[in-house]
């Protein structure tokens, strides 16, 4: 009975540690609505440079939010980067300041993908998230995080 009691609390714990788990998300207007993607933070130089690299699967509303110090031009590229996706480059001011539709590299040399502005944040999300969600360049983001 004890051994029972002991156990039920240990997965109450659980349940309740993982009920506190922060969820980080971005919420883009697209003038019609806010469409949720839940992201997964790269704030780090490490971090940036292997972004989304080997892996095989992005959920539908998934996706990889790189944050910078500064605001400036970004280029990205896809080397080791299995799935095709969109970058969302985004402003200082949480505007959408630039869509690139990039593909995998799949041998040297590989295309950068450059912003047409500054930005301080770039979203990567699934290919032709933006377009199945009506997301364009000017469009701005909140970001919870």
């Amino acid at each position: 009975m004890k051994k029972n009691l002991l156990i039920f609390i240990f997965i109450v714990s659980l349940a309740m540690l993982a009920s506190c788990k922060s969820e980080n998300a971005a919420f883009i207007d697209n003038g019609k609505g806010k469409i949720k993607v839940e992201v997964e933070i790269s704030d780090s130089p490490e971090e940036r440079a292997a972004g989304l690299m080997f892996r095989e699967f992005l959920g539908e509303n998934s996706g990889m939010l790189f944050i910078f110090d500064d605001e400036k031009t970004r280029s990205f590229w896809m080397k080791n980067t299995l799935i095709p996706l969109d970058i969302i480059f985004i402003s200082k001011d949480f505007e959408i300041v630039d869509i690139k539709y990039a593909e995998p590299c799949k041998e040297n040399p590989c295309i950068s993908y450059v912003s047409k502005g500054p930005a301080e944040y770039v979203l990567e999300v699934n290919e032709n998230f933006t377009i199945r969600n009506n997301i364009t360049i000017g469009n701005r983001i909140n970001l919870k995080i």
